[in-house]
């Protein structure tokens, strides 16, 4: 398994690349990358080409991948099918540059439930009776049932919830205290207090 840090928005409402700004001296980007090596796997990030440049002067070149320009997607189902496509037989755990409060035992608690329930397609936390698709393990199984259905048209929505409802679905519901660490920021006035 490798992870894979989404990093790609455009950050249109935040006004600039969530990925690179900071908190407590680490860019979002770094802390998210800091978060998933706990699991002891490799991790890459997920650019679009306008940030390339940007996060190679922060990133080893070997750490970031660009979307795929043949993919007619957009959001964060291109940064995942992106990475299926450049590690085609890697499992992928995928998480946003935008969720600083994640705490590190919900991302080993999501690890141990894909290592102790084999055969799913992808292992997601529900909030209420949501998922939250961008804190996420999507198997290279899966990821190919969808590569497969985007390539033959049947692909209606490029939505993460829409992908979700055509794999098997290990899930584990969140408590009240967990759902504040999928809390994602969208607009600078949501910083206060981070």
């Amino acid at each position: 398994m490798i992870g894979v840090i989404l990093c790609g928005g455009q950050s249109s409402r935040m006004g600039s690349d969530k990925g690179l700004l900071k908190h407590e001296a680490k860019t979002w980007a770094q802390t998210a990358v800091d978060k998933l090596s706990i699991l002891g796997i490799p991790v890459k990030l997920s650019v679009n080409r306008q940030q390339l440049n940007d996060y190679a002067e922060v990133f080893a070149a070997d750490d970031l991948f660009v979307d795929a320009a043949s993919l007619q997607l957009h959001g964060p189902l291109l940064g995942v099918l992106s990475a299926h496509l450049q590690f085609n037989t890697e499992d992928l755990f995928v998480f946003a540059c935008d969720m600083p409060l994640m705490e590190p035992i919900l991302i080993k608690e999501l690890s141990a439930a894909y290592k102790q329930n084999p055969g799913y397609d992808a292992y997601v936390f529900m909030n209420d009776h949501e998922p939250e698709p961008l804190c996420a393990i999507y198997t290279a199984k899966g990821l190919a049932t969808i590569f497969d259905m985007l390539q033959n048209g049947s692909l209606t929505r490029h939505s993460m919830k829409f992908m979700l409802d055509h794999l098997t679905v290990f899930s584990i519901q969140l408590n009240d205290a967990q759902k504040t660490c999928f809390r994602n920021f969208n607009a600078h006035a949501e910083l206060n207090g981070l």
